[in-house]
């Protein structure tokens, strides 16, 4: 099936065109499964973003800036993030404190913010771990996984940044204002 998939389907030309997609769309599917899981086991209003935002101060235990955060979650997009930030002081599951430099602000975990992660963290172990453990060789299987995908990290940042260097087309095609091209991280 796969072979007739891949010869008639207007996405990929080859095998491994079409083995690519398949696994951009499994990433889609994992992201959006673990985006439900995060937030299912929450019981506190904020996005899932905000979130991983909290879970990766938490989890370095010490205080961090917006570049900081951004540079561990491989974003860009830095004042989505500072808008994330203000929703979690808000929210009081962390707090802020300026910098030595007086220029910039640090953000450290609330004790609020250390119960919400800790909760995450003792679900995680008692539902999504032991599912996980009934797998054989999970361990090996997710250091693999993370080197291969580590490694797709690097070569999809580079194409992105190849990508810039191209010209558009010339024929653009024009989308109305509310399909226009915007970034959501």
């Amino acid at each position: 099936m796969a072979q007739h998939i891949q010869n008639n389907w207007h996405f990929a030309n080859s095998k491994l065109e079409f083995n690519a997609y398949e696994f951009h769309w499994t990433l889609i599917r994992f992201n959006e499964a673990f985006k439900r899981y995060v937030l299912i086991t929450s019981n506190v209003a904020i996005t899932y973003h905000e979130h991983i935002i909290l879970h990766v101060i938490w989890m370095l235990d010490c205080p961090m800036n917006s570049a900081s955060v951004a540079r561990l979650l491989n974003r860009h997009d830095i004042t989505n993030i500072q808008y994330s930030l203000r929703k979690l002081e808000s929210a009081g599951l962390i707090e802020k404190k300026l910098d030595r430099n007086g220029k910039t602000y640090s953000y450290k975990s609330t004790e609020t913010g250390f119960k919400l992660t800790d909760e995450y963290y003792k679900h995680k172990e008692e539902v999504l771990i032991k599912r996980l453990d009934e797998i054989s060789g999970i361990t090996d299987k997710f250091h693999n996984a993370t080197k291969f995908l580590s490694l797709l990290t690097g070569i999809y940042d580079e194409a992105a940044q190849a990508s810039t260097t191209y010209s558009p087309p010339h024929n653009p095609i024009v989308l109305p204002t509310a399909l226009a091209l915007r970034y959501d991280y």
